[in-house]
């Protein structure tokens, strides 16, 4: 133990202690705080951290960092005047917003249709889309817009039922409407739809009509060029044409598939079931039989005086003698 203990106190023996050495050098880029006019420099060479050391950023400056001189040399009370920049060689200033040509009407819309499209007038000035006001947003009840297109096509609700399909946990209730939409200008549809809600129905019975749009022939007198006869399931439906101020004989289906289509002058009949529907659609296969004089002397290939000539004779002979009884 008495050799262990020498040997640790000779090893101690050996080791000095230092005094604490401050660095008195100098940092190589100091700080400088200045104004545009006024210089300040400052060091942090001359600044003495805080006697808090938790918050190093905090630094205390003398009075002594400042310089001040520059103050001394000024007249605090003269005014001094403002110089401008003068402009370099070949500027020219821009014209004002007054002094330019007024603009015209056409290039005021034109800037409005650039900004928020074609204008409301209905002269579109860069297009020639004029009916682009025709389509109208319009609110359902639950607060959803739809558009309802306006392509020159009217609509008639001819029947709205409510049907009901029976499911596993009951029913389901639905109303159906037919629709039948035209220009009546020899342009004619029938459609139907089920929906949840009555207006719901109309609109898609609506859209299933403009996809079932056919042409109807008509002489200059607004009225059928042969007779016809069509039917549609159980139902029947006979159409004759009718002399300029008969007006349209008909009931029914048949009467505003007739009224839609713009024919004046006609005469029709429901012979079967008085289902609204299938009497539409029998009209519509009627009308569809029909031809006009010129596409059928067209096919064989003779003028149209021939063909009338053929007709009177067909009749002359069909018809029995002393005339009708």
């Amino acid at each position: 133990m008495a050799t262990a203990s020498a040997t640790t106190l000779s090893s101690f023996s050996t080791l000095k202690i230092l005094p604490p050495q401050r660095c008195l050098c100098k940092p190589q880029n100091p700080i400088s705080l200045y104004h545009s006019r006024p210089r300040h420099s400052l060091s942090l060479s001359s600044l003495s951290p805080l006697s808090n050391p938790k918050n190093p950023s905090k630094i205390r400056a003398n009075s002594s960092d400042f310089e001040t001189t520059f103050f001394d040399e000024q007249n605090q009370e003269e005014e001094i005047p403002f110089e401008p920049i003068e402009p370099p060689e070949g500027f020219v200033p821009p014209p004002s917003f007054d002094e330019g040509p007024s603009e015209t009407e056409d290039e005021i819309a034109a800037a409005y249709e650039e900004l928020y499209g074609p204008a409301y007038s209905g002269v579109s000035v860069l297009g020639n889309d004029i009916y682009v006001m025709d389509k109208v947003k319009k609110t359902s009840g639950f607060g959803k817009e739809k558009e309802k297109v306006r392509d020159g096509f009217e609509e008639r609700v001819v029947q709205v039922r409510r049907v009901t399909k029976v499911v596993k946990g009951g029913k389901q209730l639905k109303f159906r409407a037919i629709v039948v939409v035209g220009d009546k200008q020899g342009q004619v549809g029938v459609g139907v739809g089920k929906a949840k809600e009555v207006i719901a129905a109309v609109q898609k019975s609506a859209t299933n009509a403009r996809r079932n749009i056919i042409s109807v022939p008509m002489t200059k007198y607004s009225t059928f060029p042969h007779r016809s006869d069509g039917d549609y399931g159980a139902a029947k439906v006979m159409l004759r044409p009718a002399s300029p101020g008969t007006g349209v004989i008909a009931g029914g289906a048949v009467r505003i598939v007739l009224e839609m289509a713009g024919v004046e002058n006609a005469l029709g009949k429901q012979l079967g079931s008085n289902n609204a529907l299938n009497n539409a659609r029998a009209t519509v296969v009627a009308i569809q039989k029909m031809r006009q004089f010129r596409d059928v002397a067209r096919e064989r290939g003779i003028p149209m005086e021939e063909l009338w000539k053929l007709g009177e004779r067909s009749i002359a002979t069909s018809s029995p003698p002393g005339g009708l009884k």
